[in-house]
């Protein structure tokens, strides 16, 4: 482990995959930090979760990566096919897709796992319940108060954090959709000729169809097993994973799919009802002192269908770190501005890859008889664009420019939004 640079007292709030990954990136750096998490206790919470290797060739070198690999699906590619028969519309590497996919519990585990080889403290049960932006600090539930040089908030799509920014409360919008999600032991589907296709080896299938898209994923050499029904869903919005879901809703959702599919959720006993919310982009993720600043969900959230959420967080993380570290202990507000400029444009197309497949996948066989063939590019993700790039490299190739430009915008006392107008929602 790296000296730790003196003087720069940091706190991140969240000991999510974002937390982890930003406790990683600073230590890595050589910084002293301390982390502070709400829950007592973590569970195998959610279900799949990909890591591109974009990620991936961040943390091996914070020390973490071939565990990872060990953990993510082992099938070479992915199929797209179509909703009511099955029909391989697409095939393509599964890296492509989302990189290695995993549990997102055990990605988590081994992220926690990282960090406390590290020697970093997680202060588990803390639940931040107000901060003090210019201190900065913050307050815990318990009334214990925490200073900082500088707070990084990691604490996800609902962060505390995020109004103290904005400087108003910024709620959910739905974005029209919702999924059912099941995760569970899949050893006795082999029992069902039907579907036994599925659980015999670890594979990824999607079935898309007219609004509607399921994705299965199956780990573990077939023992475990994994679907996410993405439809139309215009209820009430209820920000949760735990939302028990309605079978029975699913059932009339897929009763025209593809039976082999079919059959694996007919025999799934519970599911949960996730409704897939949004927030708009915002102007700023950090602070009006610069000295609080968001990353991960808290500021730039993406849908399912992106399959970069916790990559695009560990290269926000990166970034940060080394913004951080280029610009030196005394200058705090140079480092959150140019992190923020750095990101905001890269991530925001990574947000929009999401939307676009989603509509892709969910318009392509509108008005299509079932025997035009269709074009495979037309229903294939296009995430490979994001693999290649190395967030350190970017940030130390950039960094002259890019802090020249915020050290005058400092100095004027004019910081430019990330972008102008009014953003365009899902």
């Amino acid at each position: 482990m790296s000296e730790p640079l003196k003087g720069l007292g940091m706190i991140i709030v969240g000991a999510g995959l974002g937390g982890c990954a930003a406790a990683m990136a600073m230590n890595a750096q050589g910084f002293s930090v301390s982390v502070f998490e709400k829950v007592n206790k973590f569970g195998r919470l959610g279900d799949s979760l990909g890591l591109g290797e974009n990620a991936l060739r961040l943390l091996q070198r914070w020390g973490l990566h071939d565990r990872l690999i060990e953990i993510g699906n082992k099938s070479e590619f992915m199929q797209i096919r179509r909703w009511q028969d099955g029909k391989i519309l697409a095939q393509q590497p599964l890296m492509d897709m989302a990189g290695y996919i995993g549990h997102r519990g055990d990605y988590h585990e081994e992220f926690l796992r990282r960090v406390k080889e590290l020697g970093v403290p997680i202060h588990m049960g803390s639940n931040v319940v107000a901060y003090d932006e210019n201190e900065p600090s913050l307050t815990l539930s318990n009334g214990e108060v925490h200073k900082a040089d500088i707070i990084i908030a990691a604490d996800g799509i609902k962060s505390l954090a995020r109004e103290i920014v904005l400087g108003y409360e910024d709620k959910p919008k739905s974005s029209g959709y919702a999924c059912f999600r099941a995760y569970f032991k899949g050893a006795y589907l082999k029992e069902d000729p039907l579907c036994r296709e599925f659980v015999e080896k670890e594979c990824v299938n999607i079935w898309i169809g007219n609004d509607v898209h399921l994705v299965q994923n199956t780990l573990r050499d077939g023992d475990e097993f994994n679907w996410i029904l993405t439809h139309k869903d215009t209820g009430d919005i209820k920000e949760s994973w735990f939302q028990p879901g309605d079978m029975n809703e699913v059932r009339k959702i897929i009763k025209d799919c593809d039976p082999r599919i079919a059959a694996a959720v007919e025999k799934t006993k519970e599911c949960l009802d996730w409704k897939i919310c949004y927030r708009d982009p915002i102007p700023s993720w950090v602070s009006r002192s610069h000295k609080i600043a968001l990353l991960g969900d808290s500021c730039h959230p993406h849908l399912p269908t992106s399959a970069q959420g916790a990559s695009q967080a560990t290269e926000s993380a990166a970034v940060l770190a080394l913004c951080l570290k280029l610009a030196g202990k005394e200058n705090v507000a140079l480092a959150t501005r140019v992190y923020e400029k750095l990101r905001f444009a890269r991530v925001r197309q990574s947000q929009l890859n999401g939307e676009d497949v989603r509509d892709r996948w969910h318009n392509a066989l509108k008005n299509l008889d079932d025997n035009i063939e269709i074009n495979p590019e037309d229903v294939k993700m296009r995430n490979s664009w994001l693999y290649p790039f190395d967030a350190e490299a970017d940030t130390l190739q950039r960094w002259q420019e890019v802090s020249a430009q915020v050290s005058k915008e400092l100095q004027d006392g004019n910081i430019q939004p990330l972008f102008s107008g009014v953003p365009q929602g899902l």
